[in-house]
């Protein structure tokens, strides 16, 4: 599933494309995704501006003077921009062309990604409840420590629940706590207030990384200009069960944790 970095990295490569452009036709060739398109798209949106392209959490956000277009990726979905007259593929399911003839299309094999309309994006019920994100200014590991008091939680799905922070993915997360020291079944309350200052420092280094280098691609995720991201390249122990460990050599262990891949050093991870 694009995560955080994935989508900043498509937000960074459309954004020059159509900020400031107005907005000449919609296609919608199949609306059937998590959510309908909604059918007055085309009438919403076309003939005005996109005045900005932003991100929060995982959702890309068209603003419109009058509204806002919340998209998401799913799955594996990919927004591409096209600047010559190639011909949709089979699961390009939505179209959005812009005054200069370049289209932003959006592709979705397994369709669990959404496009929807609102005139009120910070009350929106995708958008209303998420926790800070983790490259701004009000996140770090004091604001980690005390959202973890009381908590029994493993750390992991600690730091992946986007009500406490947006966009930590799994692997993400496998990279930061394995940086950190951290065990990922270790309990969110129990953990001390510098070593979340150092987890915080290291999920937004892991994040930081990962969008320099246009995301991860494990299968099916494409940027902007239809081109892999190569963040795969440089993980430290997602995927790398049975490896040796890049400090102590032991071998690295996976576990499944809520039916998802777990990563870790048994030596180095308490």
């Amino acid at each position: 599933m694009p995560e955080l970095p994935e989508v900043e990295t498509t937000r960074r490569g459309i954004a020059p494309f159509c900020e400031g452009l107005q907005v000449t036709s919609v296609t919608v060739r199949d609306g059937r995704l998590r959510w309908p398109v909604p059918a007055d798209l085309a009438e919403q949106i076309t003939g005005h501006t996109i005045l900005a392209v932003e991100r929060r959490a995982k959702y890309l956000l068209l603003r419109f003077d009058h509204g806002t277009l919340i998209g998401h990726l799913g799955m594996s979905g990919s927004l591409r921009v096209i600047t010559d007259q190639s011909l949709p593929l089979l699961h390009d399911h939505l179209e959005i062309e812009l005054a200069t003839g370049v289209r932003l299309r959006y592709n979705d094999p397994r369709r669990f990604g959404c496009w929807l309309w609102t005139t009120s994006p910070d009350t929106h019920k995708l958008l209303v409840s998420l926790g800070p994100e983790p490259l701004a200014d009000d996140f770090d590991g004091h604001y980690l420590y005390g959202a973890s008091r009381g908590r029994k939680t493993p750390i992991k799905h600690f730091i992946m629940d986007n009500h406490v922070v947006v966009g930590v993915g799994n692997i993400y997360a496998n990279e930061a706590l394995y940086k950190a020291g951290i065990h990922p079944r270790r309990a969110a309350g129990r953990i001390s207030r510098d070593r979340y200052l150092m987890l915080a420092d290291n999920i937004r280094e892991t994040l930081s990384a990962a969008i320099l280098m246009g995301g991860t691609t494990l299968r099916d995720f494409v940027n902007s200009d239809g081109k892999p991201g190569y963040f795969a390249q440089s993980l430290l122990v997602y995927g790398r069960d049975g490896q040796p460990c890049g400090h102590c050599g032991d071998s690295l262990r996976e576990i499944r944790m809520s039916q998802r891949s777990t990563v870790y050093c048994a030596r180095c991870q308490r």
